[in-house]
């Protein structure tokens, strides 16, 4: 109740710019640092009843609802607050209990990225339960870009990072526990002994142009796009025609790269999209996908 109250606050004071991203946690050592003890399924089952009662109390009229975390009864809004939209919801989460709680209230699935035969498939689970819910599902990519002027100046600055890594650090973040269905996915793309930079390129897996070793500079998913300002966008158009309705882009450190994306790669995508809108390989899809840039 006390979420929904700030949320709206925040909408009126934004003029409706809030999103929630939603993350349930991953477990270990990392949830239990929160003070959090609480099973992988019932952290969704919790997260679920959480979005049930934002939403109930959203409407402005007395609220009840009896859970197994949440206990409510006259919960509401006042009216000025509820008026309000309610914020558009980013549910991430693999497994079978995450995608039964994105399916009841996401509307933007929100992924890291995977090889696309790996993607297709968890794209397609969250579609299947979406549609069970009556409801429409919609999907968002999670994942950092380092783009230059060249590729060999992207893997410049990759083997720049390297050369700062802390052993102990780098250590530490190889050894990262939890129970997240998603973490486990990421690691099958990593090989077990990591000694350089080239170690990540997963050309194999999914194709130039990805490497899989940002979580080593800042934690978080591991995959994302080094290259070319073209080869970037290349890859966001793929995913767009993929069937990727929105993109949450990152890179490290987050403001300088966010301005480099949004000024040298965005305009290529753009480009690339309207250069294609009239044909009818794209005539499904008459709209480009929302982008936000991490900060």
């Amino acid at each position: 109740v006390h979420a929904a109250r700030l949320s709206a606050s925040l909408q009126e004071a934004t003029g409706g710019r809030v999103v929630y991203n939603v993350i349930s946690g991953g477990g270990g050592s990392a949830q239990l640092w929160w003070g959090d003890r609480v099973a992988h399924d019932d952290r969704y089952a919790r997260t679920s009843e959480f979005l049930d009662v934002l939403r109930g109390v959203w409407r402005g009229e007395p609220f009840d609802f009896r859970g197994r975390f949440y206990d409510v009864v006259g919960g509401k809004l006042p009216a000025r607050l509820a008026s309000q939209p309610f914020p558009e919801i980013y549910f991430s989460g693999s497994s079978d209990a995450a995608i039964a709680a994105a399916g009841r209230h996401s509307n933007y699935y929100l992924s890291h990225l995977e090889p696309f035969d790996s993607l297709r498939e968890k794209l397609s689970r969250v579609r299947e339960r979406a549609a069970q819910e009556g409801r429409q599902a919609k999907f968002s990519l999670r994942f950092d870009i380092l783009a230059r002027r060249t590729a060999e100046e992207a893997w410049a600055e990759v083997r720049r990072g390297w050369a700062t890594l802390d052993p102990a650090a780098l250590a530490q973040r190889q050894a990262q526990d939890g129970d997240a269905v998603g973490f486990g996915r990421q690691r099958q793309f990593r090989p077990s002994v990591i000694s350089g930079p080239e170690d990540l390129h997963i050309d194999s897996h999914v194709g130039p142009g990805l490497w899989g070793g940002f979580h080593l500079f800042r934690g978080g998913p591991p995959i994302g796009i080094v290259g070319s300002y073209e080869q970037a966008a290349e890859w966001l158009e793929r995913y767009i025609h993929a069937g990727i309705d929105s993109f949450v882009l990152a890179g490290t450190p987050h403001l300088e790269e966010a301005y480099r994306v949004g000024e040298e790669v965005l305009p290529l995508v753009r480009a690339r999209t309207f250069d294609r809108r009239g044909s009818q390989e794209r005539a499904d899809r008459p709209t480009e996908p929302a982008v936000a840039l991490a900060v």
